[in-house]
C-alpha cells in the first residue's frame, strides 16, 4: 500500500545523485588535462635546475587542485549517499527499530485536544475552554468508542457544567438522500455506568452504533453536545467513523524461527478478501518497546495467516531480553476509492502472544536484500567508483 517515507527520500537522493554526475565535459578530468596550455620551453642560455629525485614535487597548478577539489567533494557525497542508503535499508521496510515510529509506540492511547466554548458562529465564552477526550476515530461492528468532557478556566481550575443535550447522527458524505439517523448518548458524571468517579467534573459518554441504530451504517458519525459553562450556552462535538461489519476475525497466534528471522503468524478467519494492513509492537521482557511490525498484502477469503517478521538482525542490533511480547495489534481491510476507506478489526490491546526464549546467535546478522535495493546500492557504489577513478588521475 504505502511507500514508507524513508524509501520516498532514498529514491529522491538517487535521482539527485544520478543528476549531479551528468557534469560537463569541461569539467572532465581527461577533457581538462587536454585544453591545458602546453609550458613554455626554457629559452637559450637559461639556467636549467639539475634534476633531484630527492626535491619535494612541484605545488599542484591552480586548475588541477580545483579539479580535485571537485571530485574531492564528489566522492564524499556519493559515499555518504551510500552509506545512509545501505543503513537506511538494513531491515526490511515492514520490520523497523520502533524509535523510527515514535508516534506508533501508544496506538491505543486516547485522543486529546483543548478547545474553546463557541457559544456562536465566531463567538467564543471568555475564561472557559473545554478539555475533551476520544478513545478512537474508526471503529466496526460491535466496538465502541468513549468520550470525556471537562470544563477549565483560564488556569486550569474546574468550572461546573451542564450538559443540556447529546446526540448522535450521521453525516452524508454524498448528495444523494441519505436517511437521518439519531440517538441520545447522555454524559454523566455520577460515578456510574461508563463513569468510574463521581462529581470530579469529568463527564462520560460511551457510543455504541451497533445497539444506537447505526448497525446497517457505514459513514461519519457526529455527537454534537449542548453545554451550559459559567451562563454561557455552546457546543462540543466529536467525530467518528463507523463501518458496520468486520471484514476478518482473529484466532491466534503461532511462532516460528525460520531462516534467522521471527516470524509471527497471525491467524484469521477472513470473511472479506481484499488488501489488509495490520501492525504490532515487539516488546522485550524489560518492557522496552522496540520494534514495529507492518503486515501489507491482499488476502483471500478463509482461514489465513498473516505473517509479521521480527527480522534478524534488528534483534541482532537491538539485543532484546527474552522472551518478547508481540502487542497491540491493529489491523483493517484497506477499501480504496470510498468512504470510509478501511473496515477494522478488533484490535488487540495489550499482549497477543509472548514468545519462547531464543539466543542472540541463533538470529542472522545478514542485511536485507531485495532488487530495489541492490540496485540502488550498486548505483550508488558506481558514483563512487567513478568519483575516486578521477581523484586517482588526479594524483
Amino acid at each position: 500500500m504505502m511507500k514508507h517515507a524513508r524509501w520516498l527520500a532514498a529514491t529522491a537522493i538517487a535521482g539527485l545523485v544520478v543528476g549531479y554526475f551528468f557534469w560537463d565535459a569541461s569539467e572532465n578530468p581527461a577533457t581538462a588535462a587536454s585544453t591545458q596550455p602546453l609550458a613554455q620551453a626554457p629559452t637559450a642560455g637559461a639556467l636549467t635546475p639539475a634534476s633531484d629525485a630527492s626535491a619535494p614535487p612541484a605545488p599542484p597548478s591552480s586548475r588541477h587542485q580545483e579539479q580535485r577539489n571537485l571530485w574531492q567533494a564528489r566522492y564524499n557525497r556519493a559515499a555518504q549517499t551510500f552509506n545512509s542508503y545501505r543503513d537506511a535499508t538494513r531491515y526490511p521496510p515492514t520490520s523497523r527499530p520502533l524509535s523510527e515510529h515514535a508516534d506508533q509506540e501508544l496506538p491505543f492511547s486516547p485522543i486529546l485536544d483543548d478547545r474553546v466554548l463557541l457559544t456562536g458562529p465566531g463567538k467564543v465564552a471568555k475564561g472557559v475552554r473545554l478539555r475533551t477526550s476520544q478513545e478512537r476515530v474508526f471503529l466496526s461492528g460491535e466496538e465502541s468508542v468513549e468520550f470525556r468532557l471537562q470544563a477549565l478556566d483560564d488556569n486550569g481550575a474546574a468550572l461546573p457544567m451542564t450538559i443540556r443535550r447529546s446526540t448522535a447522527f450521521n453525516i452524508a458524505e454524498t448528495k444523494v438522500g441519505t436517511s437521518l439517523i439519531q440517538s441520545e448518548v447522555p454524559f454523566s458524571d455520577d460515578g456510574a455506568g461508563v463513569d468510574t468517579k463521581a462529581n470530579d467534573g469529568i463527564y462520560v459518554a460511551r457510543l455504541v452504533p451497533f445497539t444506537q441504530g447505526f448497525a446497517a451504517y457505514s459513514g461519519t458519525i457526529r455527537l454534537a453536545t449542548q453545554v451550559n459553562v459559567n451562563g454561557e450556552d455552546g457546543e462540543v462535538s466529536f467525530d467518528v467513523v463507523y463501518t458496520a461489519g468486520v471484514p476478518a476475525t482473529w484466532l491466534g497466534v503461532r511462532e516460528a524461527l525460520e531462516n534467522g528471522s521471527l516470524n509471527f503468524y497471525l491467524k484469521a478467519q477472513v470473511l472479506t478478501a481484499g488488501r489488509y494492513v495490520v501492525s504490532a509492537r515487539v516488546y522485550d521482557a524489560k518492557g522496552r518497546a522496540f520494534a514495529l511490525l507492518q503486515y501489507n498484502e491482499e488476502v483471500a477469503a478463509g482461514a489465513r495467516e498473516f505473517k509479521l517478521q521480527l527480522f534478524g538482525a534488528l534483534v541482532r542490533d537491538l539485543n532484546p531480553v527474552f522472551p518478547l511480547r508481540l502487542a497491540d495489534v491493529e489491523g483493517f481491510l484497506l477499501k480504496p476509492d470510498v468512504f470510509p476507506d478501511r473496515a477494522m478489526m478488533a484490535r488487540i490491546k495489550g499482549t497477543a502472544h509472548t514468545t519462547a526464549i531464543y539466543k542472540l546467535d541463533q538470529f542472522s546478522s545478514a542485511e536485507w536484500t531485495s532488487e530495489e535495493r541492490t540496485r540502488y546500492l550498486n548505483e550508488y557504489r558506481s558514483d563512487m567508483e567513478k568519483a575516486s577513478d578521477a581523484l586517482n588521475a588526479l594524483q
